[in-house]
């Protein structure tokens, strides 16, 4: 069903003329007579885009405005006026209108804005269901946020994915940044169209020219066909470009001129492509170090840094880690054709006290390789192997034993929320003891 257009003014054949020429663009439309006849409405039904008069007998339409707006606030509506009346045209868009008609009126620039409004409202919408998403606290497209660290990047995710801006991710090896990529396209509305993604570490330096941005047949020895190039072929999708810090100094003034122009010169072509396409990046070293070292190029980062996103490491998220080790369990069980093994409270302190420096990619191989070769009925502290796992660097036994007891008071913090009394409760000591240990252990702090 196509969505439903509001058409309020006085003046008969007006409405009449708008009502047959939206009618034929396929939208369904209803027409009012006065403010008051299009709220007995919406009392039966729900409209996505108001047209309405400011000057009418009974109810104006800055009143009708006001009404909407506190109670419709999702419906996207447009004030129609006389030229005169330009200063009451900018009023209803400080009301909250989103647009405004001059009479008499154009049929085409009716027709433009109806479907830019539609666009708009289709937008808001998708937002509001994905920040919906993103307040469950949980799961969007496959990433865990519990931790409020994450809960900020998940954030970012719901406001920057209607957007064509570019997107910076930043972050260590293993930390999800390709998902992060994927969840701002799934929740952009070009989703349908495709996902491109380039590792530009693994990709032969002499060839990553052609790979972005394509070649004719013969543009040089050995190019015995025509490449379109990933910026050609996203087609108005989402193109990924990881390891950004990889890309060679030549290709960096071509992408420079793309995000420019918006238009790709393919090496042995003679004219400029016109592309359509959103650019998200990433990369695991500071490209401002990049620049200092001259290895790239400041004002392509400018181009490219429009909305950055750093995604913190496992280490500074640990509320994630148990809810990460549920689904790797569920996941590689499954993948092995076996009941879910329980986790025992040992073992999961013993993963909330590493500092995971493979990250996320690191917690799912450790639980991987206990699923496969561990206790089929549960993981224990034994299953776990967790390679570079940061010791003492002394064998003096205060030390050892002051590097357990921050680990382990740690742990039980990082289960607890960062809440010290309850984490007091669950140690078996006094609070006023937890805060003692942690400022001469150096733990971690939370929440009072």
């Amino acid at each position: 069903m196509s969505e439903r257009v509001l058409v309020v003014d006085d003046e008969e054949v007006l409405r009449g003329n708008l009502v047959r020429f939206l009618t034929r663009r396929s939208l369904s439309v209803d027409s009012a007579a006065s403010a008051e006849e299009a709220l007995r409405l919406f009392d039966d039904g729900d409209y996505a885009v108001v047209l309405t008069d400011l000057k009418m007998p009974g109810m104006g339409g800055q009143a009708l405005l006001q009404r909407l707006r506190e109670e419709r606030p999702d419906v996207q509506i447009m004030v129609m006026t006389a030229h005169a009346s330009v200063e009451s045209a900018v009023g209803a868009l400080r009301l909250g209108a989103q647009d405004y008609l001059l009479k008499p009126l154009s049929l085409q620039e009716v027709g433009q804005k109806v479907h830019r409004l539609l666009r708009t409202r289709e937008l808001v919408r998708e937002n509001q269901r994905l920040r919906r998403e993103l307040q469950a606290g949980f799961d969007v497209e496959g990433m865990v946020a519990e931790d409020p660290a994450m809960r900020g990047v998940l954030d970012l995710i719901g406001r920057a994915a209607a957007s064509r801006s570019s997107v910076l991710v930043e972050g260590e090896s293993g930390t999800g940044k390709e998902l992060v990529a994927r969840a701002l396209h799934e929740h952009a509305p070009w989703s349908a169209k495709p996902f491109i993604a380039v590792n530009l570490a693994a990709q032969p330096r002499d060839l990553v020219d052609g790979t972005l941005f394509g070649h004719e047949r013969g543009a040089f020895t050995g190019a015995s066909g025509r490449r379109e190039g990933v910026f050609r072929a996203v087609r108005g999708g989402t193109v990924f470009l990881d390891e950004l810090a990889e890309l060679p100094a030549g290709v960096q003034v071509k992408l420079l001129r793309l995000l420019e122009n918006r238009e790709v010169l393919p090496l042995g072509a003679d004219r400029a492509v016109p592309v359509d396409f959103r650019l998200v990046c990433a990369t695991n070293r500071p490209l401002e170090a990049e620049v200092e070292a001259g290895r790239f190029r400041e004002d392509l980062l400018y181009r490219i840094d429009v909305v950055r996103i750093r995604l913190p490491p496992l280490r500074e998220r640990r509320r994630d880690i148990p809810p990460l080790v549920r689904r790797f369990v569920d996941r590689h069980s499954q993948a092995l054709g076996r009941r879910p093994p329980q986790v025992s409270s040992a073992a999961m302190r013993r993963l909330q006290s590493y500092d995971w420096p493979g990250n996320v990619r690191e917690l799912s191989n450790a639980i991987e390789r206990a699923v496969l070769l561990g206790d089929p009925e549960s993981v224990g502290v034994e299953d776990l192997v967790l390679r570079g796992s940061p010791g003492p660097e002394t064998d003096d036994l205060k030390t050892v034993l002051e590097d357990c007891e921050r680990r382990h008071i740690d742990a039980v913090l990082a289960a607890c929320g960062g809440d010290k009394p309850m984490a007091a409760r669950r140690l078996g000591i006094h609070l006023a003891t937890l805060y003692r240990r942690l400022e001469k252990l150096g733990g971690e702090t939370g929440t009072a």
